[in-house]
C-alpha cells in the first residue's frame, strides 16, 4: 500500500491506496511542535483499529508546504516505518507539467499536485479553486500551469474579524437566501457568505477574460462544500483532489 501524505497549514491528511483503492483516510491539526514519534503512534494506532499493519506499506509520498513539519515526516517515514518517503519538490520528481511562473520554486506543493489530478481527471483548461487556509486559485491550460491567485481564507478571515472587533463574536458560516441581515451574526454571515461567492465569480470571469479562454472549475478544501452550489460558475467538486494527485504522481516515478 501507498501512504500518501498531504500536509496544508491547517489539517495533515494521510491516506492509504492500493493501487486506485483508498483504504484508509485520517487527518490531524498541523502543529510543529508534534514530534514523529507522536505522529507515528497516532498512524499506527489508527491502522490498527482499521485492520492495516505498517507491513504492508510499500511506499510513501508527501506533499508539504509547511518547513517546520518537514523533518518530522521524514522521520516518520524513515525511522518509524522503513520507508524512503517521495516528497514533491525535489528534484529527481518530475511532476509531468510545465510550470510558467516567474520564480518555479515557490509554488505550493499542494497545488501543483492539484495541478497534475486537474490533467489527468478533467478536461483542460481547468482552474482549481481550493478553500484552505487561504482561498486559491490555479490556472492550468494544456500541461502547463500557469500560476494564479491567492485571496484570504474564509476561516481565517473570520477569525482575524471575531479577534479584532470586540462587538463580533466567533460564528460558523453556513448557506443563506437573505442578504440584508437583521443582527450581527446574520450580517456578518451574509457578508462572508456573498462577499466570498461573488469573489469567486468575479475572480474567475477575470481570469477567463484575460486568457479568452473557457474553463473547467474544479472546487475542494474546507468550504467547498458551501459553495460549490452557490456560485454562479458551474463547478465539479472534488474534495480528495491532491491525495488523487498525489497517487498519480507516485506512478510517475520510476
Amino acid at each position: 500500500m501507498l501512504l500518501a501524505v498531504d500536509c496544508g497549514n491547517t489539517n495533515i491528511v494521510f491516506a492509504l491506496y492500493e493501487g486506485n483503492i483508498q483504504r484508509a483516510n485520517w487527518r490531524i491539526s498541523t502543529n510543529p511542535s508534534r514530534s514523529a514519534d507522536e505522529y507515528l503512534v497516532w498512524l499506527t494506532q489508527l491502522m490498527a483499529l482499521s485492520g492495516l499493519g505498517v507491513d504492508e506499506l510499500s511506499g510513501m509520498i508527501i506533499a508539504n508546504v509547511v518547513p517546520e513539519v518537514h523533518s518530522k515526516l521524514i522521520s516518520l517515514a524513515q525511522r518509524g516505518l522503513n520507508l524512503k518517503p517521495q516528497v514533491v519538490g525535489d528534484e529527481e520528481i518530475d511532476l509531468g507539467i510545465k510550470i510558467n511562473i516567474d520564480q518555479p520554486d515557490q509554488a505550493g506543493a499542494d497545488r501543483l499536485v492539484n495541478a497534475v489530478a486537474a490533467r489527468d481527471l478533467y478536461d483542460l483548461p481547468a482552474i482549481i479553486l481550493d478553500f484552505g487556509t487561504a482561498t486559491t486559485f490555479d490556472v492550468l491550460i494544456k500541461n502547463t500551469y500557469y500560476g494564479g491567485i491567492i485571496a484570504p481564507g474564509v476561516r481565517l478571515s473570520l477569525n482575524t474579524l471575531s479577534d479584532k472587533a470586540t462587538l463580533i463574536p466567533k460564528i460558523d458560516l453556513k448557506k443563506i437566501n437573505k442578504v440584508i441581515g437583521n443582527n450581527t451574526i446574520s450580517a456578518v454571515r451574509s457578508g462572508f457568505f456573498w462577499g466570498y461567492a461573488g469573489l469567486i465569480d468575479n475572480i474567475i470571469n477575470l481570469i477567463k477574460k484575460e486568457t479568452g479562454k473557457s474553463f473547467k472549475v474544479i472546487i475542494t478544501g474546507g468550504f467547498s462544500n458551501l459553495f460549490k452550489n452557490s456560485i454562479k460558475t458551474k463547478a465539479s467538486h472534488n474534495q480528495d483532489i491532491t491525495i488523487k494527485g498525489l497517487i498519480k504522481i507516485s506512478k510517475l516515478i520510476k
